[in-house]
């Protein structure tokens, strides 16, 4: 018998004569607390708190409830509703009121099985449940206190909006005629989240006034209230591209995605992964991108002797519940799901998970794998593996994975004061595996883990991508396999591809041409700046020739701590392009600086020096128009992402009811 049941119905209410507890509350836990009633008590009666999966969510906001009395306006309000999405958020909240205030009387409300009186202390109710008008017509909102919506981040959704707009007129019902009752008092209406944002850009201003609270990953893991992560990411050339996606909500539609996903090949290698990775952990939660997806993988974990099964929207409630509580148990390894433990599930001994559906949600990332997130000391768990397997991020924009939920990222990377050991300890982070044999597509697999979140650092953007792989110069990319990288004024260094001959084959050839004079020097007396060119080295190999031109560069060329000036990342590229630097790109694509919607004047050193480097080394004009309006198109798109991405970042503050 579940311990909320020992409270007994008599007479339409619940009762218990068990004394209250004592709570003993985190810090964090207490200053959400301490926000939200500074807030309510400021005039704000909808607010939101932001706070990470494992944080203990339903403890505070029932501890909140605890603080909360009837208004001095109406004595009888003393009730309280906390609305769930699922019924096992349901039963987790009522579990939880009667552990910690077990005088309280709880009631359910969901389905058939669980119909409540309407006159609990509290009533945990799904807000599907309460759509139905006979359900909600028990809940009278002058009774009410609060109103608490777990998983709020759904709440600007219309189902929401027509529930919450009865407790207070602000938030318009979707309906215009609707008429709200007359409430003789403000009830809060208080939302809890650990993605407290929407990725489809519908905004939660349109419910809640404020968030007065916000605590991240990072912040929790370093104070060690989250269990800690090692996670491993699996470059595996999924190719996504022709994957759709949803208009409303920036996500890839499940379909689509699946046709990609789902295959032999892909099953097999998530599977592997495991084997490689973490065989060895106590129990693996995986997500998959629908219902044939979870049955096809368990069928594959199972053909590799592997105890795997699967849980999804249509398995029986009797049946999901043993089931989650044989995982809980650690009765076998690995469970496989679709959707259904996205979010709520508190199974504390999940010290793996894995990711196998790429995702452009960071809500939908996020809680993933915050499933593995709490901390379980007494089953031995000491920290979480995070598995996610990613398209490459050059072909696809928007993907989430696990570096991009923790904001890190290149460009926040300062030069400063660090030796280039220091700068290549960093870049070694990266740890390279061989591609697995047996399987012929994908081409490559590339594991990279990272033990430590905090010092994880990323790939460098430039023109060049796949160049990019192979050094932290900045080459630049000239089209035609040509590639040049300029050595501050000292000359370039050129590789070019040769076609195969009766002497050779093809390979790649690497001149360095130095420089004789200064540019404006030799342009007064009209004559090259450059000497003869110097043959460096051949190789049939792209990735050779340029770390072989590497070292030359900084053995031959640039010496001492000038060689950090080669770096994409130098600093020098950061700043603005110089006056000299603007003319002649102007002059070159025929685009004057002072004409109108012209975005010259915004070019960096480092932009600038790239455009310059193309079109003196063969890229034609036609070619550069071409790529200009490629540029521009990528960047409407990358401003239309930008937005988007913005919209999922969540601050302490007002809300906006765009």
């Amino acid at each position: 018998m579940l311990p909320w049941f020992r409270n007994i119905f008599r007479g339409g209410r619940l009762f218990s004569t068990e004394p209250a507890r004592v709570i003993t509350l985190r810090p964090y836990q207490e200053h959400c607390i301490q926000a939200c009633e500074d807030a309510l008590k400021a005039g704000s009666s909808r607010i939101g708190c932001s706070l990470p999966t494992g944080s203990g969510k339903t403890t505070v906001f029932i501890s909140l409830l605890s603080r909360i009395p009837p208004p001095k306006s109406n004595p009888k309000a003393s009730r309280s509703l906390i609305i769930v999405n699922s019924i096992e958020l349901a039963r987790q909240s009522a579990e939880q009121v009667t552990r910690l205030f077990p005088s309280w009387t709880v009631q359910i409300e969901q389905g058939v099985k669980h119909q409540a009186s309407g006159t609990a202390d509290v009533t945990v109710a799904t807000y599907q449940t309460l759509l139905q008008p006979e359900r909600f017509a028990k809940f009278d909102p002058s009774r009410l206190k609060a109103v608490i919506v777990d998983e709020c981040h759904h709440a600007a959704a219309p189902s929401y909006l027509k529930l919450l707009s009865h407790f207070d007129p602000n938030i318009r019902h979707p309906d215009p005629n609707f008429k709200p009752l007359t409430v003789l008092h403000r009830i809060p209406i208080i939302g809890f989240s650990a993605t407290l944002s929407r990725h489809d850009g519908i905004a939660l201003g349109s419910v809640f006034e404020r968030i007065v609270y916000h605590r991240d990953f990072l912040s929790m893991i370093k104070d060690q209230w989250l269990s800690g992560v090692r996670f491993t990411t699996v470059q595996a050339n999924i190719n996504l591209q022709g994957v759709t996606v949803n208009s409303r909500t920036g996500d890839f539609n499940a379909t689509s995605l699946a046709h990609v996903i789902n295959t032999d090949t892909i099953n097999h290698l998530v599977t592997r992964t495991w084997l490689d990775k973490a065989s060895e952990r106590r129990s693996t939660l995986v997500f998959c991108v629908d219902i044939a997806h979870v049955r096809d993988l368990t069928q594959v974990f199972r053909g590799f002797g592997i105890d795997a099964r699967y849980v999804y929207s249509k398995t029986p409630v009797a049946e999901r519940k043993a089931l989650i509580a044989s995982f809980k148990a650690g009765q076998f390894p690995v469970l496989v799901n679709c959707a259904i433990l996205t979010e709520g599930a508190d199974i504390p001994n999940i010290d793996c998970v894995i990711v196998a559906r790429p995702t452009r949600s960071r809500n939908v990332f996020a809680q993933m794998i915050g499933r593995g997130m709490r901390l379980s000391s007494e089953t031995g768990k000491k920290d979480c593996r995070i598995i996610d397997f990613v398209d490459s991020a050059n072909r696809v924009s928007g993907i989430v994975s696990t570096p991009t939920l923790f904001g890190l990222d290149p460009a926040d990377l300062e030069i400063e004061d660090e030796s280039l050991e220091s700068l290549e300890e960093k870049s070694s982070a990266k740890i390279t595996s061989q591609a697995i044999d047996d399987i012929p597509d994908p081409e490559s697999v590339t594991y990279t883990d990272y033990e430590d979140p905090f010092a994880f650092v990323s790939k460098f953007s430039g023109l060049s991508p796949h160049i990019n792989q192979l050094s932290t110069y900045a080459w630049v990319g000239c089209g035609n396999d040509v590639y040049v990288l300029e050595c501050l004024g000292k000359g370039f260094i050129r590789i070019e591809k040769v076609e195969a001959t009766d002497e050779l084959p093809t390979h790649f050839s690497a001149h360095f041409t130095p420089a004789a004079l200064d540019r404006a020097t030799a342009a007064s007396l009209k004559v090259s700046p450059f000497l003869r060119k110097r043959r460096i080295l051949q190789s049939e190999d792209l990735s050779e020739a340029i770390k072989g031109c590497d070292t030359y560069a900084k053995t031959k060329v640039v010496f001492g701590p000038m060689v950090v000036g080669l770096l994409r990342s130098a600093r020098w590229r950061k700043t603005p392009a110089t006056p000299q630097q603007l003319a002649f790109v102007s002059k070159r694509l025929k685009k004057p600086l002072d004409g109108e919607d012209n975005d010259l004047q915004n070019l960096t050193k480092g932009e600038a020096a790239n455009i310059i480097t193309r079109l003196k080394n063969g890229a034609k004009q036609r070619r550069h128009d071409k790529k200009v309006q490629q540029a521009s198109a990528a960047a409407r798109a990358s401003e239309k992402e930008r937005v988007r991405r913005a919209r999922e970042e969540v601050r302490v503050g007002p809300l906006a009811t765009y």
